[in-house]
């Protein structure tokens, strides 16, 4: 590749960005999502740093005495647990755990679904019928249920999580890709592609792919939202990966110690990141369906 082909795809990546940055920012709950959770992400990436203690390390409070239940203070923004673990660190720790988890899970499941959605449509016949049929299998097994059979079988580890979100999460946009296909591929553009002589690979990728671009960012909002979710009531039933810190275990963590009615501030912080975190990424996703639904626009 060219020098002049570089700079010009670099352009083009640049003028992508432009684009969707001013799509969530012409939404005003989109914008207030978008930067919500552009500080999670901040705060994923220098979590090691961030954090004050070491989260498995026990506390002492400023007298000398073991911090055990200790209530927010300035030393201990978010209280201690009953070990006298600092829980403003495992927070902090736990947020990148929580993006891995999420954007891994959202962007390979969105893949999955789209790819699956693009060829069923575009090709039709035998081949929609086996992915379809597969699709509606999926749908009739409980998404919980399933995820946690498969981490009970694989184990508990990271990547094993993430697996058992992604083989079951790519459903829904699955389905409404291939509708979107279906509806794209009767038109004039794509029928003078055919004739041009375009392959079935470039008109899927080259003249498909971009009018459902919109879709398969909404539903990867949703996807890494739903993720986050999973992880988070895995890890609470106990099914999540015990060597890493995420907001879900901090309060399987809680519900074990039993002092779930006496430390708010133990179950107060894990749960208003997920929901904080959750909403933002809905409100995001608010902005795209947006653009792929006009109607929903304010007259």
């Amino acid at each position: 590749m060219s020098l002049a082909e570089k700079s010009s795809g670099f352009r083009s990546f640049l003028r992508t960005l432009r684009e969707h940055y001013r799509i969530v920012h012409s939404n005003p709950l989109g914008r207030i999502g978008f930067w919500i959770v552009i500080f999670f992400l901040v705060i994923a990436i220098l979590a090691p740093w961030l954090a004050p203690h070491d989260p498995w390390e026990m506390q002492y409070d400023k007298d000398g005495n073991f911090a055990s239940l200790q209530p927010p203070s300035w030393k201990f923004p978010a209280g201690t647990t009953h070990l006298g673990y600092d829980l403003f660190s495992q927070l902090i720790l736990a947020t990148r755990t929580t993006f891995i988890i999420g954007a891994v899970s959202g962007i390979i499941s969105i893949l999955i679904g789209a790819n699956i959605g693009l060829f069923a449509g575009f090709y039709g016949g035998k081949l929609d019928e086996i992915l379809m049929r597969f699709t509606d299998i999926l749908y009739g097994m409980p998404f919980l249920p399933f995820v946690i059979v498969l981490i009970a079988l694989f184990g508990r580890k990271l990547e094993f999580v993430i697996l058992a979100i992604v083989l079951i999460i790519w459903r829904t946009s699955a389905r409404v890709i291939r509708a979107q296909t279906i509806a794209i591929k009767q038109r004039q553009f794509i029928t003078a592609a055919r004739a041009r002589g375009c392959s079935n690979l470039r008109i899927i990728y080259r003249h498909i792919l971009p009018n459902v671009l919109p879709l398969l960012l909404l539903y990867a909002s949703f996807n890494i939202a739903w993720s986050i979710i999973t992880e988070a009531s895995a890890s609470f039933l106990g099914f999540g990966d015990g060597n890493t810190i995420s907001w879900g275990g901090m309060l399987y963590e809680l519900w074990l110690s039993g002092k779930t009615r006496v430390a708010w501030w133990w179950f107060a912080s894990p749960s208003l990141c997920i929901i904080l975190l959750v909403t933002s990424l809905v409100f995001v996703s608010r902005a795209y369906e947006e653009v792929a639904n006009p109607r929903l626009r304010k007259r």
